[in-house]
């Protein structure tokens, strides 16, 4: 099957020429002919997502599940993290124990366990009652009740080292998020593994001059990848090219999107906070922001429209998450790879979204 396009996004170069895809693999890149204005690029890794069109995934269903699916194939997404906020106990272990195994699209990649062991003065949205201190017990049960690829902690918290030497041995990515911690915290839970942070700037210690915190350490470390959400609302313009300035090539962009992602209407749920949204943003009633309505393809258009290079932010969209997962196979498009791809015109609108080979989307 040939994709009909001009050129294809290939490790980060466009590459002119169609795309034949057969069984679900990439077969071939650069062959003649094709639609102008049309251009191949790897299917879109979410790293967190609290919920998508409708659904909550802290209380999904395997229904919800393929509903949230369809949803985020149609914003580009071909691979992503269910993200689970701070919860009580029972609800999150239900939770990670109801998410897909295997053979879902778009691929689910692990669970993102985004608490409960965060700072208490920088909890953002998530709800002080259910927050806990580091509790190495609780840890592993969570860790047992479903596949966990990604956990945000607070490092600087007493007893997070222990929980971070735990995580990293059994093979999950460590990301400092919701956190307080100073420069000197930040540089000790980057040598001990941690490596990345979610949503830079958001819900962390705020950059000073004599007091750079967590971002300041993060923007300046080559060996640490950092996360943002690009909706207009969370980080100002200035701040996304910053952000950008000093760590462009590993940044990921990241939606953060709730159930009114793709065009739902409010009020629902995220875990049992009811949230409703303003001037385009989720909100809590007492107007503490609550994730986003984001879709994958905007968040790549924002950044672009930023001034950043289209292969770069398509990037940050793609082969920078899957990095920070360490999953060589997903967002990248090559000869040989799994035929998980986005087709976009000259508007960046997409057109048509395969994954595992197949049409998912068709415009």
């Amino acid at each position: 099957m040939r994709l009909d396009v001009q050129a294809a996004l290939v490790r980060g170069e466009l590459v002119p020429g169609d795309v034949e895809v057969e069984h679900g693999v990439i077969v071939d890149v650069g062959l003649p002919g094709g639609a102008r204005g049309r251009v191949a690029v790897p299917g879109f890794v979410d790293l967190q997502v609290n919920g998508y069109g409708g659904v909550d995934f802290l209380s999904a269903s395997t229904l919800d599940y393929e509903t949230a699916g369809g949803a985020l194939l149609e914003g580009g997404v071909t691979a992503y993290q269910p993200t689970f906020i701070t919860a009580p106990e029972s609800v999150m272990l239900d939770a990670l124990r109801a998410m897909p195994v295997n053979g879902s699209f778009p691929r689910v990649v692990g669970a993102h366990v985004e608490g409960p062991f965060l700072s208490p003065e920088r909890l953002g949205t998530h709800p002080l009652e259910h927050r806990r201190d580091p509790d190495l017990a609780l840890l592993e049960r969570l860790l047992d009740a479903g596949r966990v690829t990604e956990f945000t902690l607070a490092p600087e918290l007493a007893g997070a080292e222990e929980l971070i030497k735990r995580l990293l041995e059994r093979e999950v990515v460590v990301s400092a998020g919701h956190t307080n911690a100073t420069a000197a915290q930040a540089h000790a839970a980057f040598d001990l593994g941690v490596s990345t942070v979610s949503h830079l700037f958001n819900a962390m210690r705020p950059f000073r001059s004599r007091d750079p915190g967590i971002v300041g350490v993060a923007l300046t470390r080559r060996d640490v990848y950092v996360q943002m959400i690009v909706d207009g609302h969370h980080l100002a313009d200035e701040t996304v090219r910053l952000i950008w300035a000093a760590a462009g090539g590993r940044v990921a962009l990241v939606s953060d999107a709730t159930a009114g992602a793709a065009g739902v209407t409010g009020p629902y749920q995220l875990g049992d906070i009811e949230i409703d949204i303003s001037d385009g943003v989720p909100m809590r009633e007492d107007g503490v922001f609550a994730g986003t309505v984001l879709t994958m393809i905007e968040a790549v258009r924002n950044l672009h429209a930023l001034g950043i290079p289209f292969e770069d932010a398509v990037g940050a969209a793609t082969s920078v998450p899957a990095r920070i997962l360490g999953r060589a196979d997903l967002g990248v498009l090559e000869r040989g790879g799994l035929a998980d791809v986005v087709v976009l015109d000259d508007r960046l609108e997409i057109v048509r979204v395969l994954c595992g080979g197949e049409a998912r989307v068709v415009a």
